[in-house]
């Protein structure tokens, strides 16, 4: 299967705390490694890798967002898998 290593960058209307639990959360749910690479009261952008359509259902977890965020945009840019050797997050680690 093919893998992709993606930059999602939410904006919207955003509460940084949330937006990330729900993220990290559905990452970890869908076995794919997170990185977290900025967040504001507008935004947040995210790095995940792994099998193509496993990503692309982060994508749509995530544009749905928690119930207390409004997503309005997602932004998706190749990352390069060497982001997740010093920054990869998993549910409980």
């Amino acid at each position: 299967m093919k893998r992709e290593s993606v930059i999602f960058t939410f904006t919207g209307t955003i509460v940084p705390d949330s937006f990330i639990a729900f993220a990290r959360h559905r990452a970890a749910r869908l076995d794919l490694p997170l990185a977290l690479l900025a967040s504001d009261d507008n935004s947040v952008a995210v790095a995940v890798d792994g099998q193509a359509d496993l990503v692309d259902a982060f994508d749509m977890a995530c544009s749905l967002g928690p119930h207390d965020c409004i997503v309005l945009d997602v932004e998706r840019a190749p990352a390069s898998p060497a982001l997740f050797e010093s920054r990869n997050e998993r549910m409980g680690q």
